[in-house]
């Protein structure tokens, strides 16, 4: 029967030294590279649902972690840097399509109920 070797690290410890090193070794470039390569191999491996879900997941376990301030917070960064890198048609093709899928998936009464909140919403301001 072997000894058993009670010097041996746990596979959490490997790991960790592992990726410690392999941070010492590589820089941006080389993390943008194989998130890229995972990424597409992924992309080819996995449908729209599959994207669906893990996106819901990860949402749901973020929203029980977070609070609005967060959320305002990550949006408004998200905003700076996408203007930064996009120009005026770009806000106006990605307008026309969110409002093409929106009406594709919300009829008369949808929109009556959102107009009527934003009118009081802004009824609510003017009065202030």
């Amino acid at each position: 029967m072997a000894n058993k070797n009670t010097n041996s690290m746990s596979t959490e410890e490997a790991g960790r030294k592992g990726g410690e090193a392999t941070a010492r070794n590589h820089d941006k470039e080389f993390y943008q590279e194989i998130g890229q390569k995972g990424g597409e191999a992924t992309a080819k491996n996995h449908d729209k649902e599959f994207y669906q879900e893990i996106g819901q997941k990860g949402g749901e376990t973020t929203a029980k972690n977070h609070d609005k301030e967060f959320y305002q917070e990550i949006g408004q960064k998200g905003g700076e840097a996408t203007s930064k890198n996009h120009d005026k048609e770009f806000y106006q093709e990605i307008g026309e399509k969110g409002g093409e899928a929106t009406s594709k998936n919300h009829d008369k009464e949808f929109y009556k109920e959102i107009g009527e909140k934003g009118g009081e919403a802004r009824s609510r301001q003017n009065n202030d």
